[in-house]
């Protein structure tokens, strides 16, 4: 079986990945992260994003207009509009948070786990994957205390068929006002990045919060670089 033309899924482990679909010729061992840690690269990869791409699968990157990079790879033609619809009555003046997915909410993977919070199936080239996910520690609180107090949006550069049903499952409270999938994401150098201009939110009230310095490239100053829940909740307790 051949590894599926685009990525699904972000950053996993070689280990996670059925020996199957790792025969595929030319498929390449392992990617490197924006922020140069080594990751392997395999058929898990193709449900979650892949963050960097080889170079001989790069598309050529017009930096005056970054390019938009639709779910089968093409590049959309359709002139950029906002992401988000018009803001709410209930968050006029609120702070616009938006939260990646994988490795900031959850872990997923194929390899089952016997602790699996769900476990969702996604249909890949005509075939049924279970894919078992993991939520941080503390992510409901964290979920239920921030959609109080922001106007919350999940943008990951995963694709939908994944992420929304796992959003599904996630956000029992209705936290996230809107939800971003890969298809909102500008293709550059190699990468999905989350470029917040687009959002049609004023830049000086949108943080972004993620575990991948490339998803925000484009606005370093409006990140916070995601790597303990705990932490978070603990701050959001003193809001």
């Amino acid at each position: 079986m051949d590894l599926p033309s685009s990525s699904i899924i972000t950053q996993v482990t070689k280990d996670e990945e059925p020996n199957a679909l790792l025969r595929e010729k030319g498929a390449p061992a392992h990617i490197v992260s924006a922020s140069k840690k080594p990751r392997k690269r395999g058929f898990f990869n193709s449900l979650l994003c892949c963050l960097c791409h080889d170079e001989a699968d790069q598309v050529p990157v017009n930096n005056n207009a970054p390019l938009l990079v639709e779910e089968n790879g093409t590049i959309s033609k359709v002139p950029a509009k906002p992401l988000l619809p018009q803001i709410k009555s209930k968050d006029v003046g609120k702070i616009c948070v938006v939260i990646d997915l994988d490795e900031t909410l959850v872990h997923s993977s194929f390899k089952p786990v016997n602790n699996a919070d769900f476990i969702i199936p996604v249909e890949i080239d005509g075939a049924v994957h279970q894919v078992y996910v993991l939520k941080r520690p503390h992510v409901d609180e964290f979920l239920k205390r921030m959609g109080e107090l922001f106007e919350c949006v999940l943008f990951t550069a995963s694709l939908a068929k994944y992420a929304d049903p796992v959003s599904d499952l996630l956000d029992k409270w209705g936290a996230f006002r809107c939800r971003l999938f890969r298809e909102s994401c500008v293709f550059h150098r190699g990468n999905y990045v989350k470029d917040l201009s687009r959002l049609g939110r004023d830049l000086n009230k949108v943080i972004i919060v993620d575990n991948s310095p490339a998803s925000y490239i484009f606005h370093p100053d409006n990140a916070v670089y995601f790597i303990l829940l705990d932490f978070c909740v603990k701050f959001i307790k003193q809001l």
